[in-house]
């Protein structure tokens, strides 16, 4: 089992294959945090916890004479409101008596055989052979009647931990959610720790930042409608000296896609609390007697094992228990051309299947329509909103179109862009409510298109009617599911003026009831998520694609860098990657050992690229079917930072047999008469020996992981390797 109950020192202990987490009803019935971090089986950690008098940290009224309990010191499971703990809180409620006050006690726990559901959020899945346990610990405020009833899913075989956390109003009068944290963990000493997280920009999402934990709140958070270009909500604390390959390291990643908020604390004592759940931000939710919220799910991991063994726990757990698509296991991803920097939106139906035939000749699968194909549309200041096809462009008609494409043995993707209006549209000329637009105020405008207002049952069924008519009146395989704005003015036309600061999340609860309504219905299609590029790659919108564009910025030196911070949470598999004309000075067999780490296609004009070149797509289109289950399905290494000085970047993927690997290395800085360069493997066994490339001679893995492959000196610039290692019987 899972989840351990010691009734004499009033410990729960979870446990999975290599890790405990652990907690108990302590004094006056607080819940108390005692450890997370490598298995100690059965030990009662109550020990760790010393008690003094903190001279100006208050006390709970019920420990009367008792100077040495404060919640100011006090590791806690969520942290408590206006009871003497100054650190950041877990929640803040506004009761029906204006208090802003929450004071939970313990009063109840239950076991559960196999994996929690959230009934309106997206949330992680026990697959068919995983051991899965759930236990709900339930803390109840007496005065005010506020219930939480905190959720963690233990994954035994897999290493993770999730939680999430559920707010019942119990009362007889309404209470106002103003914060609500989905996870709070107190360690007894932060002092040595470092925090990584994922800033960006637009068109260089997912940079990597490490800093060293001090004497503040260090914050992180997006309030900008969406998980956003600038912040992942992804966080590692780890130790000091914690490195790829050694060091502990606590991973914690929000499956929600709105705004969110990651706090770490080191206080005054060297405690260090992280919290992580919906950003505060214009966030104000009522309940009203008996109502329920949810809030999002945190995927929690722990290793010894340094970065990679961190994000190999995540991969792995992404890929067999986040997303249902089939396409995540059963079938192997086609190599697809968009046609969006081919054509933009200047195109007809002869021009498409003009572009998809000379594709063909570069190995490619599918062919991706994008944007410019619906309503009065060429350009982006008309016509989102009409999901209709324009005839004057597609003039056969989308069944006919899409018959052409078959007909050259070649699988047919569209656009989308659901969430977003144009003025200019037949669909804001109709319903001008239902834009996030507030009263007396001219809109934010982005791109020069607004946003819906999702949190509406009207618009939601507008979007699944029309999106479902397109993708059934076809034979559909693909769908690019994108939005390319960050949200302004948000305000409602549908909600109550006190009940505004529940936009933001009811936007994302609607986005959600739209997606299972259309992608869920739709097995049999591939979807892509985008969001300008990767402004919303989050574990929640993995739930439902399996594949996410990692960027618009497809210059295949500046992917180096986005593929690395990608990859410290989400798999190869995941990573949508295209060769493009971005680069004109890299060469195209370097541009795809880029994209090879990723979902693999092209978003040029192929109609303007000579035999020779289509013959080498072709080839490279073949590699990466022929490395395809090494690539998804195998381990990641990364072998340098692209982000430190160096002449080149390398990385690697490893099979779970450890028979076959896949090394790939770019050249980014030629140096005159510099030394030599080896790439050091990771991940062989040390003992046995490799074939490289279908050369004669062998190597031992112990060999290619100490002293390495040598990398060619006399090579162009941008110059870039793959090396296929095989494993072979010695004679």
């Amino acid at each position: 089992m899972g989840i351990v109950f010691n009734s004499t020192a009033k410990t729960i202990t979870l446990h999975t294959k290599n890790t405990s987490y652990q907690m108990k009803t302590g004094n006056l019935d607080y819940l108390l945090h005692l450890y997370y971090g490598p298995s100690i089986r059965d030990t009662d950690m109550s020990y760790q916890i010393m008690q003094y008098d903190r001279g100006f940290s208050g006390n709970p009224y019920e420990s009367r004479d008792a100077r040495t309990f404060s919640l100011d010191a006090q590791p806690q499971e969520f942290s408590t409101q206006q009871q003497g703990d100054f650190r950041t809180p877990s929640i803040e409620v506004v009761n029906s008596d204006g208090s802003y006050s929450f004071h939970g006690k313990a009063v109840n726990y239950k076991i559960i055989k196999g994996k929690y559901n959230l009934d309106t959020l997206p949330a992680a899945f026990a697959a068919d052979k995983d051991t899965a346990d759930t236990l709900e610990v339930v803390l109840l405020d007496r005065v005010s009647n506020v219930e939480i009833t905190l959720l963690y899913g233990v994954f035994e075989e897999a290493d993770i931990i999730t939680r999430a956390v559920r707010v019942k109003n119990l009362g007889s009068r309404s209470i106002r959610l103003k914060r609500i944290m989905s996870v709070c963990l107190d360690f007894l000493n932060g002092a040595d720790m470092d925090l990584v997280s994922f800033p960006g920009r637009y068109g260089q999402e997912r940079q990597v930042e490490r800093q060293h934990i001090n004497h503040h709140i260090h914050t992180i958070g997006s309030v900008r409608g969406s998980s956003s270009h600038q912040q992942n909500p992804f966080v590692i604390l780890c130790d000091r000296s914690a490195t790829e390959d050694y060091g502990k390291c606590y991973g914690f990643s929000l499956m929600y896609s709105g705004n969110f908020l990651t706090e770490a604390e080191l206080d005054q004592y060297d405690q260090l609390r992280l919290v992580m759940g919906i950003h505060p931000r214009q966030f104000v939710y009522e309940l009203k007697p008996q109502e329920v919220f949810e809030g999002p799910e945190v995927v929690m991991a722990f290793t010894e094992h340094g970065f990679t063994g961190l994000s190999h726990l995540y991969h792995d757990f992404y890929r067999t228990n986040l997303c249902k698509s089939k396409f995540v296991t059963e079938v192997q991803r086609p190599v697809l051309i968009n046609s969006w920097e081919a054509a933009f939106m200047d195109f007809d139906d002869v021009k498409l299947v003009n572009i998809a035939k000379a594709a063909k000749n570069m190995g490619v699968d599918l062919f991706v329509m994008d944007d410019g194909w619906f309503g009065k549309r060429d350009d982006d200041n008309s016509g989102l909103g009409d999901w209709f096809v324009n005839e004057n462009k597609i003039k056969c008609g989308l069944h006919r179109l899409v018959e052409q494409i078959n007909g050259l043995d070649m699988k047919f993707g569209i656009w989308f862009e659901p969430e977003m209006v144009s003025e200019d549209s037949d669909l804001y000329r109709a319903h001008p409510e239902w834009v996030m637009q507030i009263p007396g105020r001219h809109a934010v405008r982005s791109r020069n298109q607004l946003a819906l207002d999702m949190s509406r049952q009207d618009v939601q069924d507008y979007l699944i009617e029309k999106v479902n008519a397109i993708l059934d009146n076809a034979n559909i395989y693909y769908v690019k599911w994108d939005i390319n704005r960050s949200l302004a003015d948000i305000w409602s036309n549908k909600i109550p003026a006190e009940r505004q600061g529940e936009v933001y999340h009811r936007y994302i609860l609607g986005l959600y009831r739209v997606m299972d309504n259309i992608i869920k219905t739709h097995p049999d299609i591939l979807f892509e998520g985008c969001s300008g590029g990767g402004g919303r790659y989050d574990a929640a919108m993995l739930h439902y694609y399996p594949q996410y564009w990692v960027s618009d910025n497809n210059h295949p030196i500046d992917r180096l860098k986005l593929h690395y911070g990608t990859s410290f949470v989400y798999p190869t598999c995941t990573m949508g990657a295209h060769i493009s004309d971005s680069g004109k000075f890299v060469p195209l067999e370097t541009k795809a050992i880029v994209a090879m780490c990723g979902t693999f296609g092209y978003e040029l004009d192929a109609t303007q690229l000579n035999k020779k070149q289509q013959k080498i797509c072709k080839k490279q289109s073949d590699l990466f079917r022929k490395y395809y289950h090494i690539t998804f399905k195998g381990d990641y290494y990364r072998l340098t930072n692209p982000f430190e000085d160096g002449n080149f970047t390398a990385w690697m993927h490893v099979t779970k047999n450890k028979r076959e690997a896949l090394v790939s290395a770019v050249v980014t800085n030629l140096t005159c008469n510099g030394p030599q360069e080896y790439i050091k493997a990771k991940g062989l066994k040390p003992d046995t020996f490799y074939r490289i490339n279908k050369e004669k001679t062998v190597y031992s893995g112990a060999a290619l992981m100490n002293a390495g492959i040598p990398i060619p000196r006399e090579v162009p610039e941008y110059s870039a390797f793959q090396f296929h290692l095989k494993a072979v019987n010695k004679q």
